[in-house]
């Protein structure tokens, strides 16, 4: 049994990727849920199958981190949905995982959701904000992906990474002081929820 590294960000279309010990990354993938969709959200044929696509993917080993639901989200009805499920099958499969913040994956690659100078700021839209983050891990980890839920979940996955050699008291690999912060608070249970 290897410890994978596996970082999940949960939507309508779900973010996956794992990574190896050594960070590389094994599996990328967006997953989508087929069935009839349902106005205004989600269907529960959409979400069995989101559901069954991840179940036989997650391996007792796992190292797993899952974004959390961004506060005030729209949707929140989907994503309770989507978020309760991801959770339930890693319970029934008898592993564990770390919470993720969406604003903790967009620290540990150095985008704050600002832009401009001092006394002339601006809070970064959505897009922007998946910009920033899409240039920041290329930048940082010379990673790219056409999806951008597969580059937040490649991050997510860091960071499970990082818990991991951290808890196990092996030398970090993801070093600036902002990813050092994250994990610590991830850890030290004083993240943001």
């Amino acid at each position: 049994m290897s410890t994978r590294f596996v970082g999940i960000d949960p939507a309508t279309t779900t973010g996956l990727c794992i990574l190896d010990i050594d960070g590389n990354p094994i599996v990328e993938a967006d997953l989508r849920g087929k069935g009839e969709k349902e106005p205004g959200g989600l269907s529960i044929a959409q979400l069995v199958d989101l559901e069954n696509q991840l179940i036989p993917i997650l391996q007792p080993g796992d190292e797993i981190a899952v974004e959390s639901a961004a506060f005030g989200t729209n949707s929140a009805v989907t994503a309770g949905m989507i978020h309760g499920g991801i959770r339930s099958i890693i319970h029934r499969k008898k592993l564990a995982f770390s919470n993720v913040n969406p604003t903790s994956t967009k620290k540990y690659v150095g985008v704050t959701g600002w832009i401009g100078e001092k006394g002339n700021k601006r809070r970064l839209k959505d897009d922007e904000k998946k910009a920033a983050v899409k240039a920041a891990v290329l930048d940082l980890f010379g990673y790219s992906h056409k999806s951008h839920n597969v580059v937040d979940a490649y991050v997510i996955a860091r960071i499970a990474r990082s818990i991991y050699l951290r808890r196990e008291l092996l030398p970090a690999v993801d070093t600036q002081p902002y990813q050092i912060e994250v994990v610590r608070d991830i850890l030290e249970g004083k993240a943001p929820k």
